[in-house]
């Protein structure tokens, strides 16, 4: 019986110790992983398959470009400015400063972001609020310079997601006719030009103004139009991340309410909206880093 009891008292020992490590091992359950919550990580998730789909939008332009004979010059395509200011620079172009401004603001947007969610881990409401406002500010100035950007490529430059206006020579020649479509006058200098420069079809009074050339083997042509694909990516990309800019400005506009009115106060998370709504922005200013890299730079 002594040993009876004695098995019986080892079991329920046994079967208590049991129970109480299962109970120690469901003690961690609730930790986050890499000390993140639940909505951190669902961002970087979102982030990560929107980098996908980024990537995989500048790989095509890539893949087209490298495929085609001829593509625009962007120093010639970007070479303007508004209130005139690229006819102060010699030959009145002014390439890629305006677009570097633009650049300018988003990045510059980024550090105040960078401001806003220090504050937020301090707890300071009034910094926050102030430093996403500067943000906000930052990037309704860079929608408004892409505005301006795509007016005047549409506008003036005529360029759309089917016709491409800006070309480059093929071959080494001589214009036939002027700037204006009137051909030279005997004796008159004419206008050279060299493989690999690039050219801008003008339209005047609703006609495309396609100037006549000779190249230097005898073989008379036309200026040509560039590949339609340029305009269709550009459009299309830029807009992309510019409806993505777009939207963190309405992110950034309600948070910054929520912020202003005590909202986060309560919680004492360290304003953990508006690390997440910062993660969301450098993300979009990362993303704009490489399609300047792509359009503007190679």
């Amino acid at each position: 019986m002594a040993t009876g009891t004695t098995l019986v008292e080892k079991d329920l020992h046994h079967s208590e110790h049991h129970e109480h490590h299962i109970e120690e091992g469901w003690d961690g359950g609730d930790k986050k992983p890499f000390a993140a919550s639940y909505g951190k990580l669902m961002m970087w998730y979102f982030l990560l398959s929107d980098a996908f789909t980024f990537a995989g939008f500048l790989i095509a332009y890539g893949a087209l470009r490298f495929s085609m004979p001829t593509w625009p010059v962007a120093d010639a395509v970007f070479s303007t400015a508004p209130l005139g200011i690229h006819n102060l620079f010699p030959g009145g172009k002014a390439p890629l400063i305006f677009v570097t401004f633009m650049s300018f603001l988003l990045i510059v947007s980024s550090v105040t972001m960078v401001r806003a969610v220090q504050e937020g881990r301090r707890e300071n409401k009034q910094g926050v609020v102030f430093w996403m406002v500067l943000t906000i500010i930052g990037g309704i100035g860079f929608l408004s310079c892409q505005a301006w950007e795509w007016a005047n490529l549409i506008g003036e430059e005529h360029m759309s997601v089917t016709t491409n206006p800006f070309g480059t020579h093929r071959f080494d020649g001589v214009y036939l006719d002027d700037e204006h479509g009137h051909p030279y006058k005997d004796g008159e200098v004419r206008e050279t030009f060299e493989a690999g420069e690039t050219y801008l079809i003008h339209k005047e009074e609703g006609e495309w103004l396609q100037r006549r050339y000779v190249t230097n083997e005898g073989v008379e042509g036309k200026q040509s139009f560039g590949p339609f694909q340029f305009g269709a990516l550009f459009f299309f990309i830029t807009g992309f991340h510019g409806f993505h800019v777009f939207s963190g400005i309405v992110f950034l506009i309600i948070i910054a309410l929520n912020a202003g009115s005590g909202l986060y106060v309560e919680r004492r998370n360290g304003y953990e909206m508006v690390e997440k709504i910062g993660l969301y922005w450098h993300f979009v200013d990362l993303v704009w880093v490489f399609v300047f890299l792509v359009f503007y730079l190679l």
